[in-house]
């Protein structure tokens, strides 16, 4: 069976890569999930709050008193907060580069243009195979337009494809007025992936402190599904590669995503609660169902259920919509 497929140029043994998590900070862990069957890797991302503080803090050292940006810092996350800092950060890419042999993906995490995108080539340097450029931007500001907000993902990107000659993907949050027309302008500016979608993490309230509680829940497969809209809206009518995140928690999930037009899965949830081994599990049920149902390779049903088959996706989606709301009665209810 071949499983094979090619991801941002990138010739990858399965569709089935770790997304970043925390395993990917661990050599020997690493190491594991590239026996296990894992394509290739996606570093935790570096963010832009800790760059900022790396630029801010050595600029004070080095050009001014210690007190001069003492204000300034403070707004930025301490240095515990991150697991490993900027020169820790590319030695472990070095290191992977040297002892595994699947593709090395580095991340950067932010939400504006800036000088702290200068490390996407130093990100290069130390050895990854390509960039994951990942938008973590949440619009709170009433006075602030959505045009505003992806004029500046899309300078983001050209800042980062100046820098680099490896490919660069970009990891979305599904919250924008028409996401098709972001993807499409990204496509345009060089993107060469998109990722869909990284995970906002929702907030509770403490009733006895009356605090904000901040709280990991780790994906399902119900997430999997605004993914494999998004895919099948956009496979085959943006010419770059595509990725989904969220959701893969089993070898059908990875089918469904494939047959919307991913050419990648990145699995993060299900290996921190079933081990990196799990991954062999994933990739068996894969083969199972494409033996079970005739299939010979992954390419030959990439996309296969994308709305590029459909002569007018909108009217498609609009008549689900109708048909769902009036599947629903009572009866079942009460």
């Amino acid at each position: 069976m071949d499983l094979s497929t090619q991801y941002m140029g990138l010739t990858l043994r399965t569709p089935l890569m770790v997304g970043a998590s925390p395993m990917v900070d661990d050599l020997s862990m690493v190491k594991r999930l590239e026996d296990a069957g894992a394509s290739a890797v996606v570093m935790h991302s570096l963010f832009e709050e800790q760059l900022m503080r790396e630029q801010v803090s050595t600029f004070s050292y080095v050009d001014g008193p210690a007190e001069s940006f003492a204000e300034a810092v403070t707004y930025f996350p301490t240095p515990e907060h991150f697991v490993l800092g900027p020169d820790d950060y590319l030695n472990h890419i070095r290191k992977l580069h040297e002892q595994v042999n699947i593709p090395i993906i580095g991340s950067l995490n932010g939400m504006t243009p800036g000088g702290w995108l200068n490390y996407a080539r130093q990100i290069e340097q130390a050895g990854a195979d390509a960039l994951e450029l990942n938008v973590y931007f949440l619009a709170t500001d009433p006075d602030e337009m959505s045009a505003v907000i992806e004029t500046r993902t899309v300078e983001m990107l050209e800042m980062v494809k100046n820098a680099v000659h490896i490919p660069v993907a970009v990891k979305l949050a599904p919250f924008y007025t028409s996401f098709a027309g972001v993807a499409k302008s990204l496509v345009h500016a060089g993107a060469d992936a998109l990722v869909i979608f990284n995970r906002f993490y929702q907030p509770d309230i403490d009733l006895e402190t009356l605090e904000v509680k901040r709280r990991l829940t780790l994906s399902d497969s119900s997430e999997l599904l605004l993914r494999l809209r998004w895919l099948a809206i956009l496979s085959g009518r943006i010419q770059t590669s595509l990725a989904a995140s969220g959701g893969i928690h089993s070898g059908t999930d990875a089918v469904k995503a494939v047959m919307c037009g991913a050419d990648a899965v990145q699995l993060v949830s299900v290996l921190l609660k079933q081990g990196p081994e799990y991954l062999r599990t994933i990739e068996n049920e894969m083969i199972r169902w494409l033996e079970d149902h005739d299939y010979t390779s992954i390419s030959e049903m990439k996309g296969s259920l994308s709305l590029q088959r459909c002569p007018d996706p909108k009217a498609y989606e609009r008549a689900n919509y109708v048909e769902l709301l009036k599947s629903w009665t009572l009866s079942e209810r009460f």
